[in-house]
C-alpha cells in the first residue's frame, strides 16, 4: 500500500470516530436512564418550537377527560453527583430553574391539584443528564487530513464541544395507574470551548426555555 494509499485510509478511519462523536439532536438508546419503563414505545416528532424529540401518546389520551395535573418536582435520574465540569451550584440551578417553570408551564394547560385521582393527571419529570458532547462536523472536516486533525483535536481535549440536557417526562392516569404521555427530549445549550471547560446554568437556560415553550403549546397532533 502506498503512502498516499495509508494516509488516505487513516482519514477514512479518523473521520468515522469523529462521526461516532458527533452531537445528534436527539437521544438515542444508549441515553436512556430507565426513568421510563418501556422506550420502545417512543417515536420521532417536532415540538412546538421545531426540535426534534422522541414521545409517546396513548391513542386512548383526550385532554378534555382530565380535571388537573398533580405535578411532583424535579429530579435528577439517576441521581447527580457534581464533578470538575458540573459543580453542586449548577446542577442546583438547572433543578431549580427547570422545576420552576415547568411547574409555572404545566398550570397554563390544567389546573395543578395536590391530591391525584379520577380525572388527574400524575407528572413525573427527570432531568437524566447534564453533559457535553463534541460539535458537529464542519463540511471542511471531510477532507481526510483534515479529518485526522480533527481526531486528534478530539482526543486531546481541545474540539469544541455542545452542551447538552437530557429530560424524560411521563405522564400518568392517576385513576387506572397508567401512562398516557412520555417524552424524551435532548436539549443542545451553548458551545463550551473543550472537554474541560465548565459547564454553567447558562450554557443551558436557552434549551431548557424552549422544553418549557414547548409544553405550553403540547399539541398531541404535532
Amino acid at each position: 500500500m502506498s503512502i498516499r494509499s495509508k494516509v488516505l485510509l487513516a482519514g477514512v478511519v479518523a473521520f468515522s470516530v469523529v462521526l461516532s462523536g458527533c452531537t445528534s439532536k436527539v437521544a438515542d438508546s444508549e441515553h436512556y436512564s430507565g426513568f421510563l419503563p418501556d422506550y420502545s414505545k417512543l417515536r420521532p416528532a417536532q415540538s412546538a418550537t421545531g426540535n426534534p424529540t422522541l414521545r409517546w401518546v396513548s391513542p386512548d389520551f383526550k385532554s378534555a377527560d382530565y380535571r388537573g395535573i398533580v405535578f411532583t418536582p424535579v429530579i435528577y435520574y439517576p441521581q447527580a453527583a457534581p464533578n470538575a465540569r458540573v459543580s453542586q451550584q449548577t446542577l442546583d440551578q438547572i433543578r431549580n430553574y427547570t422545576d420552576q417553570q415547568l411547574r409555572a408551564a404545566v398550570a397554563k394547560r390544567k389546573p395543578l391539584v395536590s391530591q391525584a385521582g379520577p380525572g388527574t393527571l400524575v407528572m413525573k419529570t427527570a432531568i437524566t443528564a447534564v453533559a457535553a458532547e463534541n460539535e458537529g462536523v464542519q463540511f471542511y472536516e471531510v477532507v481526510p487530513v483534515a479529518a485526522v486533525i480533527a481526531g486528534t483535536m478530539a482526543a486531546s481535549g481541545h474540539r469544541t464541544q455542545q452542551s447538552t440536557l437530557f429530560l424524560e417526562v411521563q405522564l400518568i392516569d392517576a385513576g387506572s395507574g397508567k401512562p398516557v404521555i412520555e417524552v424524551v427530549r435532548k436539549g443542545i445549550g451553548k458551545n463550551v470551548a473543550n472537554s474541560n471547560t465548565p459547564i454553567s446554568f447558562e450554557d443551558l437556560k436557552m434549551p431548557i426555555n424552549a422544553m418549557i415553550e414547548d409544553t405550553v403549546n403540547f399539541n398531541v397532533a404535532q
